[in-house]
């Protein structure tokens, strides 16, 4: 019987630990608190009633405050608070505001903060918690989504942009990448494209531009040109399949967004004079005041006023080469002769200076002193991948490739290359004898 009595006892002592163990574990729960899951502008929105609204014209930040009760002592103070930080003369019409309200023990809404979004992305937060004023600035969180989008152009790469609905920054980048190997005056009906690049967003839904380019192919004039993006040295650049450069040693074209208004030609009827005569050079259309670039390193030896070919500027090059650029309206800071400039810098604006009859851009070329047609120069590519990374450019090549002509599994995407691991792309002893 004692031994029964010890047992119950036992029993009942274990019951009473296991029982306050787990009381105490809930009440260890329950103490921890709960990670805020609706957060607006960097506040707990779910503490607070929110109201929404738009600035109106000529309306002021005071006014917006004084019509949620803050009062016109604490207006004053945040007037002198923000003047280093944000001014409050700085809001704009058309512009959102969220007020953050709660209601004291006797249901009156007092204002705790006011969010002011000075662009889609950023924001401005002014506090009245208590008897004080506090500024925060912000940015709100952003999502990136790989995307893969193909369109088939009609008339122009920012057409075609346009009418897939497409982020108009891809244009650009497009021009970017492929400035040295795509006509883009010459683009044919039919032309296409597909290239996957990272898009970001706000709040899930309202696009904000674009990050890298993952990847391109570019259909023209018979030709497929992919851009693959590989860091060689300390620049990463886009490649072609056969890991040549897609950077040549003169670009297509001196300036964007323009067209092509009269060829080269050795008997042309004058616009002006109304006689024929040698026109050495290609027009390009384009509004004044358009970038005028540099298509290839070199020494300027001319800048002034060309008589009929009005403000030009004359850059001589590697090779014998030497190209002009007429009927500018003016010139870049720092051009003058004796200057060096690099390939895709600034150098002057179109214009319609000199006899012309409107903007535009009149592009030459001479070499060895003869004008040559500046849409037949032959380019040439700048250096190659080396052997040393070979098997890691085809590596990243393959699966790009791949991504850009169908679906990959997510662990066969690239998302990373500025540094990829050896083992992934070839046996060591391979890469070794590569490396040697």
């Amino acid at each position: 019987m004692r031994y029964l009595s010890h047992i119950r006892l036992f029993l009942i002592t274990l019951m009473v630990v296991l029982l306050g163990a787990c009381s105490s574990r809930e009440t260890a729960a329950e103490a921890e608190p709960e990670t805020p899951k609706n957060i607006r502008y960097g506040i707990d929105a779910d503490l607070y009633r929110l109201e929404t609204g738009e600035v109106q014209n000529g309306q002021t930040v005071g006014e917006i405050l004084g019509g949620f009760g803050v009062s016109a002592r604490l207006i004053d103070r945040l007037d002198k608070a923000t003047r280093e930080v944000f001014p409050l003369r700085n809001i704009r019409p058309g512009h959102q505001y969220t007020a953050f309200i709660h209601e004291d023990s006797l249901h009156a809404p007092h204002l705790d903060y006011l969010a002011y979004e000075k662009s889609v992305a950023e924001y401005v937060v002014f506090g009245f918690v208590g008897d004080s004023v506090t500024i925060t600035k912000g940015e709100k969180p952003t999502t990136v989504r790989r995307t893969k989008k193909s369109a088939v152009i009609e008339s122009s790469l920012w057409g075609a942009i346009m009418e897939a609905d497409l982020p108009y920054a891809l244009a650009a980048e497009l021009e970017d990448i492929y400035q040295w190997t795509v006509d883009f005056f010459g683009i044919q009906a039919g032309d296409d494209f597909t290239v996957i690049y990272d898009e970001k967003f706000i709040d899930d839904t309202v696009s904000i531009g674009i990050g890298r380019v993952w990847g391109a192919k570019f259909n023209h004039a018979g030709k497929t040109r992919y851009a693959i993006p590989f860091r060689q040295g300390d620049k990463l650049q886009y490649w072609e399949a056969d890991g040549g450069s897609l950077r040549k040693n003169i670009l297509k074209a001196p300036l964007k967004f323009s067209r092509i208004s009269s060829g080269f030609s050795y008997s042309r009827l004058h616009p002006v004079h109304k006689v024929r005569r040698p026109h050495t050079g290609v027009d390009y259309a384009a509004p004044a005041g358009t970038p005028v670039r540099a298509v290839a390193d070199g020494v300027v030896t001319f800048r002034g006023w060309g008589g009929g070919g009005g403000n030009t500027i004359k850059i001589k090059h590697a090779g014998n080469l030497m190209t002009g650029y007429l009927h500018l309206r003016g010139f870049a800071k720092g051009i003058a002769v004796g200057s060096r400039v690099t390939q895709g810098q600034l150098i002057g604006y179109v214009g319609s200076t000199g006899t012309s009859t409107g903007p535009h851009l009149d592009y030459r070329i001479w070499k060895n002193g003869t004008p040559i047609n500046p849409l037949k120069v032959p380019q040439e590519p700048t250096e190659p991948i080396n052997e040393q990374n070979r098997a890691k450019f085809e590596f990243v090549r393959d699966r790009i490739i791949a991504e850009l002509e169908g679906e990959v599994k997510p662990e066969e995407i690239i998302t990373q290359v500025d540094s990829i691991i050896l083992s992934e792309v070839a046996p060591v002893d391979s890469l070794t004898q590569n490396q040697q």
